[in-house]
C-alpha cells in the first residue's frame, strides 16, 4: 500500500510543504486534511484528545500515532512512558526525528508478548477494524496485550447524520451495507492516490455492546460537537 500519509508528514517535518492531504470516502465528497494539522501541540487539539491525553497512565501504547503528537506530548509533558506504533514507515521516522523514544513501524495486530497500562487509539483509532464483524477479535487482541488495571481510550463518530432522511424522518442506509458506519477509504497527495481502504466508524452504542460482550465495562467520557465521542474500555476483572 502506498504511504500517501507518511510521504506527506515527512515533507512537512523537511520543509517541503505545499499542500494538504486530499480524503473521500464511499458516501462523501472530497475534503482536505491539512498536513501542519497533524503536528498539532495540546493546545490545538481538540478536547477529547485533551481529555485522552488526560486520562493516560502507566505504560501508555498509542496506536495509530501518526506524526506523534500525542506521543510526544505524553513523553515530554507528563513523563510518562510511551510505545508508539503505526503501520506508515513514513509517519515512524517523522515520530523518531521528532525526538519519541520508542517508535515502531509495525501493526497492532503484530505486536505479541508485551503489556501496557494505557490503549491510546485517538483519531477514530477504532477505524482499523474495517468492518464491525472484526471488532471481536479487535478487542479481544486489545485485551491480550492489557496488563490488570489497564485501559483503552478511544474515540470515534455516530455518522448517521451523513445519510438522507426520508419523509418519515428515517434515514436511507444503503442494502448491501453491513453497518452504515463501514466506509472505503482513499487518501491522495501530490498527485499520488492510495488504494481504497475500509475504515469504521462506530455508533458509542455499538461499541458499548461489542466491549461488553467481550468483557470489558465500557464508559461514555465525553460527547464532542461533531457526533464524536470519547470512550473508556476497561477488561471485567
Amino acid at each position: 500500500m502506498k504511504d500517501i500519509f507518511g510521504k506527506a508528514i515527512l515533507d512537512y517535518q523537511q520543509g517541503n510543504y505545499t499542500e494538504d492531504i486530499l480524503t473521500e470516502t464511499s458516501i462523501s465528497e472530497e475534503d482536505v486534511l491539512p498536513v501542519p494539522y497533524l503536528f498539532r501541540g495540546y493546545d490545538q487539539m481538540p478536547e477529547i484528545e485533551q481529555k485522552a491525553l488526560e486520562l493516560c497512565k502507566g505504560h501508555v501504547l498509542d496506536i495509530g500515532c501518526g506524526a506523534g503528537s500525542h506521543a510526544l506530548y505524553l513523553q515530554e509533558e507528563r513523563k510518562l512512558k510511551v510505545s508508539a506504533i503505526d503501520i506508515s514507515e513514513g509517519a515512524i521516522k517523522a515520530c523518531k526525528k521528532r525526538g519519541i523514544t520508542d517508535a515502531r513501524h509495525t501493526d497492532i495486530q503484530q505486536l505479541q508478548n508485551e503489556k501496557f497500562d494505557t490503549l491510546l487509539l485517538l483519531m477514530n483509532g477504532a477505524g482499523m477494524c474495517g468492518y464491525l464483524k472484526n471488532i471481536t477479535s479487535f478487542l479481544q487482541h486489545l485485551r491480550s496485550i492489557l496488563n490488570k488495571g489497564g485501559q483503552i481510550l478511544l474515540d470515534s463518530s455516530d455518522i448517521i447524520y451523513m445519510y438522507d432522511e426520508d419523509e418519515e424522518g428515517g434515514k436511507w442506509i444503503p442494502a448491501d451495507m453491513e453497518y452504515y458506519g463501514e466506509l472505503e477509504f482513499r487518501m491522495s497527495y501530490k498527485g499520488e492516490k492510495s488504494d481504497p481502504f475500509p475504515w469504521l466508524y462506530i455508533d458509542y452504542n455499538t461499541l458499548q455492546n461489542a466491549a461488553v460482550a467481550n468483557g470489558f465495562n465500557c464508559e461514555l467520557i465525553l460527547e464532542g460537537e461533531h457526533y464524536d465521542y470519547l470512550a473508556r474500555l476497561q477488561p471485567v476483572e
